[in-house]
């Protein structure tokens, strides 16, 4: 008795596992990637081809131009647009049967490939991009062998489409081999690309340029920088430098190829106009030229004006200015002071004209 309800208990338990498992499918989304332009089924589940389903996208019916065929949906000429969740529901009790994520896209073309040294003789690192853009996730697999031996390959924690290689060893005449394949759910192809160590070294543009005037020297100009900095041995592997300037109102550079230095004066700069200058560098050997320097700008000394002094005196005429008359609340010009004596002369003088008619 005990293992005949031992063994319904299992049956029991297998049916819920399996209810449970079912209905968990339909509640996950799977993926279903399309290329761009095609003609795309999606089957509702395991439904049989009589079923009665309905269809919506993202949360909305779909729309009547789409074609049912029975538990399948058929969407002709497929593109970006169509991307999105899809859920059908059988009929006629609506019950959700299956969740379908659709993803339209492209396979990939064969990638672009390059290398560069600019650690040289360290090591180098190759690059590759896409020509057309995919619309899904693509991956990248990358293979790089010397005188066919793998070499390790560390993928770049900020470039995603690139990676960096150490050289196995210096002055090899051997090519390198780098076989990047680009692969996505809807394709995989590769791209071949063979290199020689010599071909592929190219510096980073000096640093921190600088241009200063030299006083009393109105057509010179002191121009200094600095290897770069990811440049790892500049003793060992010395660069050489090609500077170029001109005036800001020109468009014809002038240059000049220095060895084993990092300053330079220039001294045919045009006097008090403004120039801008820039730098490259190279291995003295191998290799190719850099990329400019970011552009500094900078003008010759310019002696100070001296201050304009005048050596003739010029008399010029003086200005009369007429006084308004003042009005009757305005001060009145004030009369000139009057002596003692004056004042007792003008106090006695009725008194004595009266004196003088009277004795007449």
């Amino acid at each position: 008795m005990a293992n005949l309800v031992t063994s319904l208990c299992c049956v029991v338990l297998a049916a819920v596992v399996v209810a449970y498992a079912q209905r968990r499918s339909q509640l996950i989304a799977r993926n279903q990637y399309e290329q761009r332009g095609s003609d795309v089924t999606m089957q509702c589940g395991s439904l049989e081809s009589d079923a009665s389903v309905s269809w919506k996208v993202n949360g909305t019916d779909i729309e009547a131009q789409h074609q049912l065929n029975g538990p399948k949906l058929i969407l002709t000429n497929v593109d970006l647009d169509h991307n999105g969740l899809y859920s059908c529901f059988q009929n006629p009790h609506g019950e959700r049967r299956d969740t379908i994520l659709l993803h339209v896209g492209l396979p990939p073309q064969e990638p672009k490939v390059t290398c560069r040294s600019n650690t040289y003789p360290k090591g180098f690192y190759c690059s590759w991009h896409l020509t057309q853009p995919t619309y899904i996730p693509t991956n990248f697999e990358v293979d790089v062998q010397h005188k066919h031996r793998p070499l390790d390959v560390q993928k770049d924690p900020v470039h995603k489409n690139r990676c960096h290689v150490q050289f196995p060893e210096v002055f090899s005449t051997t090519p390198y081999e780098v076989n990047v394949t680009a692969v996505n759910p809807l394709g995989k192809i590769s791209s071949f690309f063979s290199f020689e160590e010599s071909t592929i070294v190219k510096p980073d543009p000096p640093e921190h340029v600088t241009a200063t005037p030299i006083r009393f020297k109105p057509r010179r100009l002191e121009v200094s920088w600095q290897s770069p900095a990811t440049w790892p041995d500049i003793d060992a592997f010395p660069l050489k430098y090609f500077l170029r300037y001109r005036p800001l109102i020109q468009e014809r550079w002038q240059h000049v190829e220095l060895s084993d230095s990092t300053s330079h004066t220039i001294l045919d700069a045009y006097a008090g106009k403004e120039y801008i200058i820039q730098l490259a560098a190279k291995d003295t050997e191998i290799g190719t030229w850099s990329d400019w320097s970011v552009a500094v700008h900078a003008t010759p000394w310019i002696e100070d004006p001296l201050p304009i002094t005048s050596t003739t005196e010029v008399d010029f005429p003086t200005e009369t200015k007429t006084s308004p008359i003042p009005s009757s609340k305005a001060p009145q010009k004030a009369e000139p002071p009057v002596g003692r004596a004056g004042r007792v002369v003008t106090f006695f003088s009725p008194l004595l004209l009266g004196m003088t008619l009277l004795f007449m």
